[in-house]
């Protein structure tokens, strides 16, 4: 199948992807109740898309294409008061989080459609422990060149990108000791991982070719990377997010991408090359053991400092730019959140601490993805 053309989109537009949790309210653990969530969400107008997701007990929810982190959290705001209203007739809550704390993979079941089943048949067991929920963010590119250049420049920020959506600290029932447990899964795949070193669309197009040729890919679909050029929608994908616990939190994340990528196009502040890529799985494990309290290796110079230095070193560097995006409130929001080196990850293990019962802290979990609205007022 040859690479499809990389259509024009709004440079710096933005769309946004939450993979969700579908709990019962009895013990909290995950409840396959995705197919009567769509047939009731599908009654209600909306922007964007609500989708199945691998297995039954996950839905994924996406904004159309917005132009600001503001319009994002708009749309998103929508879309998870008509879940919550949904889940509330089913008798079931709605969670963020990147991993469910205590359910266990091999009672999941793969969501009857046919590219589901495909995977199951592919990967075995892998795919049921693929009852993960990532955040994915969308950034519109002006032309190919322009996405390839940005997609590499940002694979810098990677570990930036897991610290501040890092929200699956328990699986199986156990705390892991990362922030981010959800991203060990995701590497379990074989074309998981970076994308190859390409700065043009022709040798992009080239590597494309030869991995078709091989048989092992039939398209971009096929590629699990931290972030993937998406040729049809002439946007680059972010994909290492957990997803947050709160739909302002996913809002804001945007909001820093699209700010990056304002600084990228506008500045070209440095050019990628391939020794960028020495550090990164080192950087990127370090954010997801860590969090906030990862080392980051610049992959220029090869200085060591902690994460969170270089996050705030990064807001600085790029204020101007999240202003102009109007994304000043989210990057303002974030950056206390680094300076106090909070993250949901850390929201989880103190509730932990506190309740000792995780399905009571997956209760909470989704009392706070309701945002600040009761029962009755969402009924």
């Amino acid at each position: 199948m040859a690479l499809e053309p990389f259509h024009q989109s709004a440079a710096l537009s933005l769309g946004v992807e939450l993979e969700l949790q579908l709990v019962n309210t009895h013990d909290y653990d995950l409840a396959p109740y995705a197919e009567d969530m769509l047939r009731l969400m599908h009654k209600t107008p909306l922007p964007g898309a609500v989708v199945p997701e691998m297995t039954s007990s996950m839905i994924e929810i996406s904004t159309g294409v917005c132009h600001s982190s503001s319009e994002v959290l708009g749309q998103l705001s929508q879309i998870r008061d008509a879940l919550v209203k949904s889940a509330d007739k089913l008798n079931i809550a709605v969670v963020g989080g990147g991993t469910h704390p205590f359910q266990q993979w091999h009672e999941r079941r793969i969501y009857d459609k046919p590219r589901f089943r495909e995977l199951s048949e592919l990967y075995g067991y892998l795919s049921k422990q693929f009852t993960i929920f990532g955040q994915h963010v969308h950034v519109g590119c002006p032309d190919a060149d322009t996405a390839l250049l940005t997609l590499h420049r940002m694979s810098r920020y990677i570990p930036h990108f897991i610290a501040l959506s890092a929200s699956s600290p328990y699986v199986q029932g156990q705390d892991t000791a990362f922030d981010s447990a959800r991203l060990n899964s995701v590497f379990a795949f074989p074309l998981s991982g970076r994308a190859p070193f390409a700065l043009t669309w022709d040798d992009f197009t080239e590597y494309f070719n030869k991995m078709t040729r091989t048989g092992v890919v039939k398209s971009m679909k096929d590629f699990y990377w931290d972030i993937r050029p998406k040729p049809e929608y002439g946007t680059i994908e972010i994909r290492v997010f957990d997803t947050p616990l709160t739909v302002e939190r996913a809002a804001a994340l945007a909001g820093y991408v699209q700010s990056l990528a304002a600084w990228f196009m506008q500045d070209q502040p440095f050019m990628p090359t391939e020794d960028d890529y020495l550090v990164y799985t080192y950087n990127r494990f370090q954010a997801c053991r860590f969090g906030m309290d990862a080392v980051y290796v610049d992959p220029a110079t090869g200085e060591h400092m902690p994460l969170r230095e270089h996050i705030l070193l990064t807001m600085n560097q790029i204020e101007r730019h999240a202003t102009a995006v109007d994304a000043g409130a989210p990057l303002h929001m974030l950056r206390s959140c680094v300076e106090r080196a909070d993250n949901d990850a850390r929201w989880l293990r103190e509730r932990q601490s506190q309740e000792r019962l995780l399905a009571e802290v997956i209760r909470q979990a989704a009392q706070k993805f309701r945002g600040g609205m009761t029962h009755a007022q969402q009924a």
